[in-house]
């Protein structure tokens, strides 16, 4: 028996009781009404699965018209419910104007109950799909709201920070590609974001994917996806990244470290606009809007032959620098104001502030953590401060002051970070060149950099 609810509206109670019979073993429910008048004040119609409709209702008529007509008073109620209907007057134009109507099937009085019986739970299958898309429909609707919601701010209002905002308003219109530069902690993403919010494909999805975190083996498959069977744990068909975002935003963020062959793969992908999914030869189109962001002197790579200089073009459209927090001084204390009361608030201790001294010295501070340094500050301080009133001291700011080549290592944390240090310095912040110098894989040197920065 299928789960399904039916209606059957026709003015020959006879044929009602027969269909009557006929369907209670088929379906969980069966209605029946003969004047199509009290269609008008069914409350619960959405809840049938399938209607079966008489064309004519008065005596000596058969053209059909007073059902067409209840067809559409049903199907402006319930657009998505199957209609099938039924007459004693065979006619091809007839049938015709039925489906242009929106009817799913039409069946000829006297019928085969067995052909009936196949038209019904055909028509029942195809409401069924598409109360099922429907419903996908609006999880998926539900979804993107709740991936792109960002619980992350743009805090400030200074004026390096204000000739950012400015451009991305105006780019963000657009669907150019964007590349975001800036130093580490400085709000890349947040900027991305700001991009995706205020752009025409704010309803669709924001992905994100830390460049960095992607081992070269696994890029393409997780960019562009794989099939079953293309690699020994390939176990299901899965979309890459590119078809996630599809309509929507990618931000690819540390794009400086990828490797050459790895940015000829991507270039492609960006030029022709199409995937092709590992273990698969079609090719399947995507609709993004591009945003890449890095830390690293792209122009140096391109001359130093470590980036390629086309890939930089196709991806540097429109170029946005993220200030360091050291250029935006207006901004410092509105920022610790406003991690002061998130962080009071989570850790139980709303009567903080902080003194006139203490505001002093966070403004009087280099900050080369920027922003991200700022609010591991505020939110240690938060959680180490014994009264009410958070004063210099409780600001350990020297211990968040990366370290200097000249700096004397006491442990071998610390001699660790001292030695990546200089090899991302000699090398311009290249990832794969400091790696191959410190003797350890590129993923390995990202792992300890992440480390170092939480």
């Amino acid at each position: 028996m299928q789960d399904g609810k039916i209606l059957v509206v026709d003015d020959n109670k006879s044929l009602l009781s027969a269909l009557e019979i006929l369907l209670q073993f088929e379906f969980k429910e069966v209605t029946t009404i003969s004047n199509p008048n009290q269609i008008s004040s069914f409350e619960n119609l959405e809840s049938f699965d399938l209607v079966l409709l008489d064309m004519n209702f008065s005596a000596g008529v058969n053209t059909g018209n007073e059902g067409l007509f209840w067809l559409r008073e049903i199907k402006k109620k319930v657009p998505h419910i199957s209609v099938i209907m039924m007459t004693a007057y065979g006619a091809i134009d007839l049938a015709v104007q039925a489906l242009k109507e929106g009817a799913s099937d039409f069946v000829l009085k006297p019928w085969n109950n067995e052909k009936l019986l196949a038209t019904i739970k055909s028509a029942f299958l195809l409401r069924k799909s598409k109360k099922e898309i429907q419903e996908l429909k609006q999880k998926e609707s539900h979804l993107k709201q709740v991936i792109n919601q960002d619980s992350n701010y743009i805090i400030g209002n200074s004026k390096a920070l204000t000739s950012v905002l400015n451009l991305v308003q105006k780019v963000a219109k657009t669907d150019v590609n964007v590349l975001i530069t800036g130093e580490n902690g400085t709000g890349k993403e947040l900027i991305a974001r700001e991009l995706h919010r205020i752009s025409s494909r704010k309803n669709e999805v924001f992905i994100g994917v830390d460049m960095g975190s992607i081992s070269e083996t696994l890029f393409e498959s997780e960019l562009f996806g794989h099939t079953k069977g293309a690699f020994t744990d390939a176990k299901e068909d899965r979309a890459g990244k590119f078809e996630a975002a599809n309509e929507g935003t990618l931000f690819l963020d540390e794009i400086g470290n990828l490797s050459l062959q790895t940015q000829a793969k991507l270039l492609s992908a960006i030029q022709n606009r199409t995937i092709v999914r590992v273990g698969s030869n079609t090719s399947i189109p995507v609709d993004i809007r591009l945003v890449c962001a890095t830390n690293c002197n792209l122009n140096q790579m391109v001359a130093d032959g470590i980036f390629r200089e086309d890939l930089l073009y196709r991806i540097n459209t429109i170029h946005i620098e993220v200030p360091p927090l050291r250029e935006r001084e207006k901004d410092i204390l509105i920022l610790a104001d406003f991690y002061l009361k998130k962080f009071a608030s989570k850790y139980g201790k709303p009567s903080l502030r902080i003194n006139h001294t203490a505001e002093e010295k966070l403004m009087g501070y280099q900050w080369p953590g920027n922003v991200r340094e700022l609010q591991h500050t505020i939110e240690r301080a938060v959680i180490l401060c014994e009264g009410n009133i958070l004063k210099p001291a409780d600001f350990l700011l020297s211990a968040n002051t990366d370290l200097s080549f000249d700096t004397e290592p006491e442990t071998l944390d610390e001699m660790e970070h001292l030695m990546i240090n200089k090899a991302l310095d000699q090398h311009n912040g290249n990832y794969s060149a400091a790696a191959n110098q410190l003797g350890i894989s590129r993923q390995t040197l990202y792992n300890k950099i992440k480390k170092f920065e939480s």
